[in-house]
């Protein structure tokens, strides 16, 4: 099988670069399309939007309506196709990115990536999750190409909510739980070839990352100010992550998060990274991993207040029935669980969804 490794053109990331790193958009366009939802004007955009004019950048503004839809896509790339635009802008978060990617490949131009929170690995790869207009997932969309930039102001990600730093570290904690599963089975990535040495190292060093600045890069982030353990987990969260599971591959984690959308109600209150987290312990279990590995992640994201039981997953109650549902839409033919070595069923994920939550009950006990 051949070996593929993807990665962003450039990545930038430092304190202003949403300002001082202008010059690197100025490289790909003149006319540009920025895709960002209106919280996201009021926080950063506005000004980022005057930067780019007092630089000579032609923008137009389009607000995002919170959903990567194919209905959502279409639309804002007619808008970008009628302005003539010659670049599109991604500023926000994950579904933001994902729909501003998607919008590039569709009018065939390049692609800045302005992440305005650490809490998805969207920003690196070449590819989409798209969500129904109701917000259940249906497919990836995969492109010819990564992103021209991503640029990565660390000042407006300290500022952003913990609660969304922490969903990033429970995104990104489940590459190298995901990318070992690739490797052990000789599974392929999302590039649909097998894991290079670099983005298995990568994969690697993010968990390791995360695990040694994870707390104090979240009382830096509730200080709302940048220090090195912050600097190394939004790295670790966006790009070490962002290369490490499209390179080395997703497993079972994932696509129990899709496998959520299954669901109504409260579920959706949490995060993309929240819901990964538990699918993360769920994929733990199926493995059948030591105890000492399943209470270092269980202790980690409880210290992060990330769900481990189904009460703080809001499904408290949840009647077997329901959870196989989750099952069945995680191992839909396509889903990325069957890129591990067994073949494992929607009753299999569904028990293992019961298991994680009796056996952090237990702990307590």
């Amino acid at each position: 099988m051949e070996k593929v490794f993807a990665s962003p053109s450039r990545y930038v990331q430092g304190k202003h670069v949403l300002f001082t790193g202008v010059s690197y958009i100025k490289a790909l366009g003149n006319k540009a399309l920025l895709l960002c939802d209106d919280i996201v004007w009021e926080i950063a955009g506005e000004a980022f939007n005057s930067e780019l004019e007092n630089n000579g950048l032609a923008v137009t503004r389009v607000p995002f309506n919170g959903e990567a839809s194919i209905v959502e896509i279409s639309r804002v790339s007619e808008i970008g196709r009628t302005n003539q635009c010659d670049v599109v802008i991604g500023l926000g978060g994950g579904k933001t990115i994902d729909a501003a990617k998607a919008i590039s490949d569709t009018l065939d131009l390049p692609v800045a990536v302005v992440p305005t929170i650490a809490s998805t690995d969207a920003p690196t790869s070449a590819l989409s999750v798209i969500y129904s207009e109701e917000g259940v997932f249906e497919k990836y969309l995969f492109y010819k190409k990564n992103p021209e930039l991503v640029l990565v102001d660390t000042v407006v990600i300290s500022k952003a909510p913990c609660r969304l730093l922490a969903s990033g570290i429970a995104d990104a904690l489940a590459t190298w739980v995901e990318g070992q599963s690739i490797i052990a089975s000789h599974g392929k990535t999302m590039g649909g070839a097998a894991p290079t040495l670099a983005a298995e190292a990568i994969a690697e060093k993010c968990e390791a990352v995360l695990f040694d600045n994870g707390l104090q890069a979240m009382e830096a982030c509730r200080a709302k100010v940048v220090t090195p353990a912050l600097d190394a987990v939004i790295e670790a969260n966006t790009l070490l992550s962002g290369i490490g599971f499209e390179s080395c591959g997703l497993a079972a984690a994932h696509a129990i998060h899709n496998g959520f959308t299954a669901l109504h109600g409260e579920i959706h209150t949490l995060t993309h990274g929240e819901k990964v987290a538990y699918g993360t312990l769920t994929q733990l279990f199926l493995e059948n991993k030591p105890k000492e590995m399943l209470d270092q992640f269980i202790s980690f994201y409880q210290t992060l207040k990330l769900p481990t039981t189904f009460k703080e997953l809001k499904l408290e109650g949840v009647s077997y029935d329901d959870l196989l549902k989750v099952g069945k839409l995680a191992t839909q033919e396509g889903e990325t669980i069957h890129q591990m070595a067994a073949n494992f069923t929607a009753e299999d994920v569904t028990d293992a969804l019961f298991a994680v939550d009796a056996y952090v009950h237990s702990l307590t006990k």
